[in-house]
């Protein structure tokens, strides 16, 4: 019967569209990368996903982030996204987390509920938790590395985060996953070098900010606050969203993935 994937169907066949309608996939981090990932997975089938992020809609975020309007400033991502998500499928299943992930907050989640998880968010402590939980339930789990600084939407590769090199988010997360005997851990990152942000003041978040009252991580606690544009991050998180999509797809058990 023809819906709105049938041309996805046609590529993966009947049995995979089956699979990826029972999964359920958890994203934590809503933003650049990870909104994008959300409509790809949304778009391609996934039944269920899990939203994971704390932050409200910034006018700055509109560059660059899917959920982002004039009209949508000031709300939760994860409130925008689902509104979004059941426009495109009213079956679909949104699970949403104001929650801000780390290792205070890593007990409110069960790894083994999830039969994939993005690490979409930007800080260190946070996406080694990530990992060490995705591990320990031996959930398959694809971090994006750095996206900020960047103008190449081309230099995205797919790889084990022991084989990247230049990105120096990569170069952290090597050596923190070494030190916690974490062997292997797939990745998208940039071999592009990142460019160092103009330093203008007038329309730095540094100087105007504009977080809403009671906000945790305010743009002027950021030591640089990052460039960013349309076609950086999207790319990314669609080239995260076609990893999970095509590995879901496959039967079998996808512990194996990198």
């Amino acid at each position: 019967m023809l819906n709105q994937f049938s041309r996805t169907e046609l590529l993966f066949g009947k049995e995979s569209m089956e699979r990826l309608s029972k999964s359920r996939v958890a994203v934590f981090g809503i933003g650049g990368v990870g909104g994008y990932a959300v409509e790809a997975l949304i778009r391609s089938g996934v039944g269920t996903v899990d939203l994971i992020d704390d932050d409200k809609i910034c006018i700055t975020n509109i560059n660059r982030q899917i959920y982002a309007t004039h009209k949508t400033v000031g709300k939760y991502k994860v409130d925008v996204a689902e509104e979004h998500i059941h426009e495109i499928n009213p079956d679909a299943v949104v699970n949403t987390y104001k929650t801000f992930y780390s290792n205070e907050t890593a007990d409110q989640f069960d790894f083994t509920a999830f039969d994939y998880i993005i690490d979409a968010i930007d800080t260190v402590t946070g996406k080694i938790a990530l990992v060490i939980n995705a591990s320990a339930a031996n959930t398959p789990i694809i971090s994006s590395m750095g996206a900020g600084n960047k103008l190449d939407p081309t230099a995205f590769e797919v790889t084990d985060i022991y084989n990247t090199s230049v990105c120096p988010l990569a170069r952290i997360m090597r050596y923190e996953l070494k030190r916690r005997a974490i062997k292997k851990l797939k990745v998208v990152y940039s071999k592009e070098p990142p460019i160092t942000p103009i330093d203008d003041m007038s329309i730095s978040c540094r100087a105007h900010c504009i977080c809403p009252p009671g906000t945790a991580r305010k743009c002027t606690q950021r030591r640089q606050v990052p460039g960013s544009n349309a076609f950086v991050p999207s790319v990314a998180g669609l080239i995260i969203a076609g990893e999970v999509i095509k590995d879901l797809s496959r039967s079998g058990n996808h512990s194996d993935v990198f």
